[in-house]
């Protein structure tokens, strides 16, 4: 395996002004004399944290996970709270030219996998990677051709969101009528949308199972096509779940969440990469 660590702001700037240093860590199958010249399509891995932190346990550990199924897998380490819209969009859009520039060059799919917060940073990206804020500095700025959404945020609706998230993501608490349409993901879908995987748990206490729902509904409405799954117990944040990245100690019943992984890979292989 080949490891590769890149400061984005050495490369732009201005990604580093307020002191910021968004990092795109790589992590890169040996090349195989008998699989030279194959393409690996790309995976990039967002965690989450509520927009105040990076979660390690949603990293490394997960990119391990996928790194035998062949794919080049890329860990965005983004800027959180007090840095704020549109500091994340155009980090994601920075880390998505290094990608093409390096390794996925031939037009080989890029994947966005974003956990919690992240999951709503992937969502967002996967609808606004055209946005304004971003072609300003990005102006040839690259989407993505599917998303894995985790217990993702989507809703920035009060009685549904996570509340916290959008107070970092925005600088405020209470948001406008015209900042929750704009910062709801599910809004944003349309034909152009690229395909997703969903997961969470039923139980999740943090982000609520609507938000799945809605951008899941939003996917069906404008024709997408997505896979959803809703597991019936499992904390929010329980990343691989298992021992390694729970923050909790297991349930047996909670284990079965576990399954996302597999079910994931599946779903890269038949359903986007084939």
């Amino acid at each position: 395996m080949i490891l590769e660590t890149i400061h984005l702001g050495d490369l732009y700037p201005f990604l580093r002004e307020k002191g910021r240093d968004p990092v795109l860590r790589a992590y890169l199958p040996d090349t195989i004399p008998e699989t030279e010249g194959r393409k690996r399509p790309g995976l990039l891995i967002v965690p989450g944290g509520g927009y105040g932190v990076c979660t390690p346990r949603e990293e490394e550990p997960i990119a391990l996970k996928f790194l035998p199924e062949g794919y080049n897998i890329f860990i965005l380490i983004y800027s959180v709270a007090p840095h704020g819209f549109p500091t994340q969009l155009r980090e994601v859009a920075a880390a998505m030219e290094v990608i093409r520039d390096r390794w996925e060059r031939n037009g080989e799919p890029v994947v966005m996998m974003g956990f919690s917060a992240g999951g709503h940073l992937t969502a967002h990206y996967a609808n606004a990677f055209d946005w304004p804020e971003v072609r300003a500095v990005f102006p040839d700025s690259k989407g993505v051709q599917g998303t894995i959404l985790c217990y993702p945020v989507i809703t920035a609706e009060p009685e549904r969101t996570h509340r916290n998230s959008f107070e970092r993501l925005l600088g405020h608490r209470d948001l406008t009528e015209g900042e929750i349409r704009r910062f709801s993901c599910q809004n944003l879908v349309s034909e152009k949308t690229p395909p997703a995987f969903l997961w969470t748990t039923a139980a999740d206490e943090i982000v609520p199972t609507v938000n799945s729902l809605l951008y899941a509904k939003a996917l069906s409405d404008h024709g997408v096509p997505y896979e959803l799954h809703v597991y019936p117990s499992g904390r929010h944040g329980n990343a691989a779940v298992d021992d390694q990245t729970c923050a909790a100690p297991l349930s047996a019943e909670d284990a079965r969440g576990s399954e996302w992984v597999e079910e994931a890979k599946r779903w890269l292989r038949f359903s986007l990469l084939k």
